[in-house]
């Protein structure tokens, strides 16, 4: 890579735990490639690997949970009428706003149909019209219907069947679930040796464990649960982007956090995973309305209601500032019982559980977490900087989503790039090596912070930031990540990875000094050149958090 300007940016005022500390590995095995994350990332990678070796998939709950499954809006391909990669390309390239990586959006929307096949070919069953075509709609950002959905508004659930059945079909891949993979196992060149993991089972495989292994695939998702309200599940806290950053790797852009404009709110007190309401809903032809009846994204952006979703988070929380309202409304009455039955029956039962009825009623909407545009810097073949680990899916930073993911483009991240990544090790898979001598000091986080850590963050790193309450909640967050004498367990693991990964969101968020994407800085309100670049965060031998800032010239994975 080379670059114009590259710039260290002050480090995080007090060291995280390089390691979580843990009891000792009380049983081990042997692996070719070990595969962490159960979504249509990992088990895409999984599917294509096993030709290569033997596989293991290590997943946080069961084979069929995680954020794939929830997903209700589709998987955007350039296969309609009059569509073509280049128009794909071009509406992520401006919802990335300036930060996209050209040749990773080129080669996501140029493999994108085809990777699509493959999963029609697994045995997705997507929505079709009499003809037998593929029915596609239309989502924020995009000038054409190219969303492919499934079971109206169910399209994350349908995949993760059809990924879950094939693995099911597949002797060859062994499945381990109930397990939070800890720390790489690294040899004495840094390169990856295996990982150490805990398992909630029975039997010889209880506890603290090590799986040895030629190359790890992280595919372990997002960091939703860093704030108070997310779209995300409980399993989603930051372990994938916190454990690559012990183990050397590099994060990049990790302060785009895309804030879904449109989920349901549930009062004040509501916490956790909350309830979304697919932007596929605007894409038929809801409205987002104010307490006064109007219709405030009118003049807002030539798409209006369909503008990137950074555009309408912003737009709902600056109305919702200006009347002093806790939310807005979403209005799709104009549906009727048979299209909200038919298209949005998931949405519709949610809606319904929580005492709304839309077919008559508002719905009333606020932006939560949703979507990390950063994570584990990547090449285009899902290599990162430590030899060995790879990364796809929302762990990833692979230069597709910039600065603000389009919709419905992550769950066709997941398949192209998780693709690339058994190609590359198809070309050339890692030599095993021993496990060198362990040197990096363990710690821990009390669980007990979590809660204050998630409000501080969703307060002062949530939709709107400034210096003061970045300086604020960083201050904080250093104190409350200090290390505990906390029984190693669960818990206590998370509560260190969701520290470190606010750590390092603080930090990103501190030093970009302008508004760009899901990023906004009312301190700094516009868009600058200078800014047009990447953060880079490292983990120094100290447990200190290093952040550099390079304006690139050469798009990643051109090996220039």
């Amino acid at each position: 890579m080379t670059s114009t300007q590259d710039r260290p940016v002050d480090g995080a005022p007090a060291p995280l735990p390089l390691l979580l500390r843990s009891a000792a590995a009380g049983w081990s095995t042997y692996a070719d490639i070990v595969v962490v994350g159960s979504g249509i990332a990992g088990l895409t990678a999984a599917l294509r690997a096993r030709e290569l070796g033997s596989v293991l998939v290590v997943t946080k709950d069961n084979l069929s949970a995680g954020s794939t499954r929830w997903a209700q809006g589709g998987i955007a391909a350039a296969i309609g009428p009059g569509d073509s990669p280049d128009q794909h390309l071009a509406d992520t390239m401006v919802a990335g706003a300036g930060l996209c990586d050209e040749a990773a959006v080129r080669t996501l929307v140029t493999e994108g149909p085809d990777a699509l096949q493959e999963l029609i070919d697994l045995g997705t069953r997507f929505d079709t019209a009499e003809s037998g075509a593929l029915q596609l709609t239309r989502e924020g950002g995009h000038h054409r219907n190219r969303i492919v959905h499934a079971g109206g508004d169910a399209t994350g659930a349908e995949i993760q069947r059809a990924l879950v059945a094939a693995v099911h079909r597949a002797p060859d891949i062994e499945v381990v679930e109930h397990a939070l993979v800890l720390d790489l196992l690294l040899g004495d060149d840094g390169a990856v040796a295996g990982a150490t993991l805990h398992v909630m089972g029975e039997g010889q495989r209880d506890g603290v464990g090590a799986v040895r292994c030629r190359a790890v695939i992280l595919a372990s998702g997002g960091m939703g649960q860093v704030f108070d309200a997310t779209t995300n599940p409980s399993v989603s806290t930051g372990d994938g982007m916190a454990l690559a950053l012990r183990a050397g790797a590099t994060l990049r852009d990790v302060e785009f956090v895309q804030f879904h404009p449109t989920v349901m709110w549930l009062g004040d007190d509501s916490r956790g995973q909350q309830p979304l309401v697919s932007e596929a809903v605007r894409g038929e032809g809801a409205f987002l309305v104010d307490h006064d009846g109007r219709r405030f994204m009118q003049g807002q952006h030539e798409l209006a209601d369909l503008a990137p979703r950074d555009v309408v988070a912003k737009a709902i929380t600056r109305r919702m500032r200006e009347t002093s309202t806790p939310h807005m409304w979403l209005d799709a009455r104009g549906f009727g019982e048979q299209k909200w039955t038919e298209r949005f029956p998931t949405i519709l039962a949610s809606c319904r559980e929580h005492g709304i009825d839309p077919v008559t009623e508002l719905i009333p909407v606020a932006p939560a977490c949703h979507y990390a545009s950063g994570g584990v810097a990547t090449d285009l073949d899902g290599r990162t900087t430590v030899p060995g680990l790879y990364a796809c899916g929302e762990v990833a930073c692979s230069g597709v989503h910039g600065a603000n993911r389009l919709a419905s483009n992550s769950l066709l991240e997941g398949l192209v790039f998780g693709r690339r990544i058994a190609a590359d090790l198809a070309r050339a898979l890692p030599e095993g090596r021993e496990p060198a001598a362990e040197r990096r000091t363990p710690g821990l986080v009390d669980p007990a912070v979590v809660a204050e850590l998630q409000h501080r963050m969703s307060e002062d790193a949530g939709v709107m930031r400034d210096r003061d309450g970045l300086a604020r909640t960083l201050g904080a967050v250093g104190k409350l990540s200090a290390d505990s004498r906390s029984i190693p367990c669960t818990e206590a693991w998370e509560a260190t990875n969701l520290a470190t990964v606010s750590t390092a969101l603080l930090l990103a968020a501190q030093a970009r000094e302008e508004t760009r994407g899901s990023h906004w800085r009312e301190d700094f309100p516009d868009t600058a050149d200078d800014w047009a670049g990447h953060l880079d965060t490292t983990m120094e031998s100290d447990g200190r958090l290093q952040v550099t800032y390079t304006r690139s010239t050469t798009p990643r994975g051109t090996n220039a």
